[in-house]
């Protein structure tokens, strides 16, 4: 072959090229850009057909030449009796395999080494600068995943944030354990990623301004993955959020507004016999704001109070107009986040019982019984594809038939509690069957250290004065003082909040027979009428009246089912 320089506005492109398809508007900007930037790397081959040059591969990058107004271009001139004009043709277009993003992020790292802006970068190679920040984000990722990636194991875009988005320790440790197992060629990267995953609060979601930021030490960080027009700043400072939500929403209430309290799973509690308010308010309607325990945003519900009924004085007579109840706004115990916590807590103590201490046959049988009754387990016979759950199939049927290894039995029946057992609010709780396994199994034993004063924070001052006399701690004029004297009374020692136990309660075993003794009658009389000895409905003689009473055990049961 002939090196010759041209003009590549002479050459003739190839009547039988195989590429009929465009490769597309974008492309070709991009690879026209990328000419402007750096120049033509491979020489287009052509042939000599008398006086002409005939494109016989490169005819891209003849167009973008002459798009990019270069008045020169390098070819490679093919020589007369050099045949296969079509498979080398071919050949350009199929063959070629376009450089893996573990590659990409490498050879980027690479550039920036050789003092390379993003900015140049990404002119050079006509990309975004933002897709060059994701890019150097990522390969900050631990090189033993990036091994494991580069093989053709690439996680979904999500669960690569999540992981590039943490620190190289943290990442080898998650993935000593999640690492695949000799013969398998795939990663559950959802487990990875929920193992590595922080949760993130945007500050679109914010009301307070700088000086609750300045006061909670809120950081904002900036997420690369979100779209760029709107504000994708967030922290993972989740409780110094909601502290400095709540004080904005306590210093800027209106005058009818008042704060609502959340139950267990995120809800506002309004005040007892309050009626919400769908239609157009009054000015005598309330506004309860809330901090919504998802996202962090404050929402707002109008709500109507009954009037109190009138008092008469000592004649008999009405003593005017009755006032409407006002909501008492008490501090609870345990603040929301006191619980999160104590759903943290429970839920890795859990995991940390199930992965490492010995528990016999009968325990764990049993805890998988509860785990499937469990409030956050939903089974779908038409559609039961999730990864984790199906690699854990795979394991105990091995050769087509359930594994008789009673080893590989028992690990898997702990990493099925271990996937299906949570204590953490939300949707994800598994309810009082976690906290039944959690007491079988003894995980009391791993709850951490809760004399801390972030933990301490979150609870009121008659809980905190409960839980420092149980270490013979005597109250303080203020909480604050009586949370230190707890803290230096535990000293390098660990104190657990009774009410952190896995063990129900007595109130929480009362309402679960409650619930159970509910359903029970739903199953035996909901469908059909049972008719007594005098041909009346036992389902009418059963109903007592007491439709408010009845309210509150329904409403649980439907939120269960839900």
């Amino acid at each position: 072959m002939e090196l010759r320089t041209v003009d590549p506005r002479n050459l003739k492109p190839n009547p039988e090229n195989p590429r009929r398809t465009a490769a597309g508007e974008h492309a070709d900007h991009q690879l026209v850009a990328n000419i402007k930037a750096i120049g033509i790397t491979q020489p287009p081959v052509v042939r000599a057909e008398g006086e002409d040059l005939v494109v016989i591969a490169g005819d891209r990058r003849v167009r973008a030449a002459i798009a990019a107004d270069l008045p020169e271009i390098l070819v490679l001139v093919r020589d007369a009796d050099d045949g296969d004009d079509n498979v080398r043709s071919l050949s350009e277009n199929v063959v070629r395999a376009q450089m893996g993003p573990v590659d990409q992020w490498r050879s980027i790292e690479a550039l920036i080494s050789d003092h390379w802006t993003e900015e140049a970068i990404g002119t050079a190679l006509a990309l975004p600068v933002r897709t060059i920040k994701k890019l150097r984000l990522l390969a900050h990722i631990h090189p033993a995943v990036l091994d494991h990636i580069a093989k053709g194991d690439m996680p979904q875009e999500n669960h690569l944030r999540a992981i590039a988005a943490t620190s190289a320790d943290e990442q080898a440790s998650v993935w000593k354990k999640h690492k695949p197992k000799k013969g398998q060629p795939t990663v559950s990267w959802w487990d990875v990623a929920r193992a590595l995953e922080k949760r993130r609060i945007y500050a679109k979601d914010a009301k307070f301004g700088p000086d609750e930021e300045q006061a909670f030490g809120i950081v904002w960080e900036e997420d690369l993955f979100e779209q760029g027009d709107e504000d994708t700043r967030y922290t993972t400072q989740v409780e110094a959020f909601f502290a400095a939500q709540t004080a904005w929403l306590e210093a800027n209430l209106p005058k009818n507004g008042v704060v609502l309290q959340l139950d267990e799973y995120g809800h506002a509690k309004l005040p007892p016999k309050a009626e919400r308010v769908w239609s157009t308010p009054k000015k005598s309607d309330m506004i309860g704001h809330y901090v919504d325990s998802r996202d962090g945003s404050i929402e707002k519900i109008v709500f109507r109070l009954p009037k109190a009924e009138p008092k008469k004085d000592k004649k008999g007579s009405f003593d005017g107009e009755s006032e409407a109840m006002a909501p008492a706004k008490t501090r609870p115990d345990i603040t929301q986040n006191g619980l999160a916590m104590i759903g943290d807590y429970r839920t890795e103590a859990l995991a940390k019982t199930l992965a490492d201490d010995p528990i016999d046959d009968i325990a764990l049988l049993g805890a998988l019984v509860l785990a499937f009754g469990a409030s956050n387990v939903e089974i779908r016979t038409g559609d039961y594809s999730r990864d984790k759950r199906d690699l854990l199939v795979q394991r105990v049927t091995e050769g087509g038939r359930l594994t008789q290894d009673i080893d590989i039995l028992r690990q898997a029946a702990r990493d099925t509690l271990t996937l299906v057992l949570s204590l953490r609010p939300g949707n994800a709780n598994s309810g009082i069957a976690a906290r039944f396994v959690g007491d079988a199994i003894g995980a009391d034993a791993h709850l951490p250290n809760m004399a801390t004063e972030d933990f301490l924070k979150s609870l009121s001052k008659a809980a905190l004065e409960r839980a420092a006399s149980t270490l013979n701690v005597l109250p303080r004029q203020r909480a604050k003082d009586t949370r230190a004297a707890l803290l230096e009374q535990v000293g390098t020692g660990t104190f657990v909040l009774p009410a952190a136990h896995f063990a129900p309660t007595e109130d929480e075993l009362t309402a679960q027979r409650a619930r159970a003794q509910a359903r029970a009658y739903d199953y035996d009389y909901g469908d059909d009428e049972e008719i007594d000895d005098n041909g009346e409905n036992c389902d009418e003689t059963r109903d007592d009246g007491n439709d408010e009473a009845d309210a509150p055990a329904d409403a649980e049961i439907e939120h269960e089912y839900v």
